[in-house]
């Protein structure tokens, strides 16, 4: 049998076949970059549970110290202020983890808090009553462990976000993420070491 009849006989099955083997590869980037932003969008999820539970605990703690602390009231609005900037941003990226704007603008908030949480610490050394308190106390023990378990979900963020970017970027999935939209996820970072550094709780 020469070629020419080999194809006339087997050719819409070898065309067939190759269509199947194509849309098989393609299902299967497919199915791959959807559980990896999967896993990322549930990354994030972790991080926003512990950034709550740290954005309701911040009042708390300023209303804690306000009695002792009654000069430094620019500093406690400066906190509850930028508090609400995070807790806002927080919500954004919660909604669309994927979304750079979004995870850009938490960035900026939360090293506003950072900042101005360490300020506050740093000012509340000079009120040692506040060693006494013991809801103060308690609300520091919370913070400083809701501020751990924040660097260990912000790790794990990361470390999806970075294994979703490389199996987009590489060929020919970076074919298939173009065609279905898959952008680049971003990793949450914090811009300086001070940022990245959780505030020292201390009273």
């Amino acid at each position: 049998m020469d070629l020419q009849n080999f194809l006339g006989q087997y050719g819409v099955w070898i065309i067939l076949g190759v269509l199947a083997v194509l849309v098989l590869w393609f299902i299967g980037i497919f199915n791959g970059l959807v559980t990896r932003r999967n896993r990322f969008k549930n990354g994030y999820g972790q991080i926003d549970v512990q950034l709550k539970r740290r954005y309701d605990l911040i009042p708390n703690l300023v209303e804690a110290v306000k009695g002792y602390m009654a000069h430094e009231r620019g500093t406690l609005e400066a906190v509850i202020s930028a508090r609400n900037m995070a807790s806002s941003a927080g919500a954004r990226v919660a909604a669309n983890p994927a979304d750079p704007e979004a995870m850009n603008a938490l960035r900026a908030a939360e090293g506003t808090l950072t900042g101005v949480l360490g300020k506050l610490f740093a000012l509340s050394e000079a009120y040692p009553d506040l060693k006494a308190n013991q809801n103060a106390m308690q609300l520091q023990e919370e913070l400083t462990s809701t501020e751990n378990k924040v660097g260990f979900a912000r790790q794990a963020f990361n470390d999806a976000v970075m294994d979703y970017n490389i199996y987009r970027e590489v060929f020919p999935n970076v074919m298939v993420a173009g065609m279905m939209g898959a952008l680049p996820a971003q990793q949450f970072t914090l811009d300086n070491a001070a940022e990245r550094e959780a505030p020292k709780v201390k009273f």
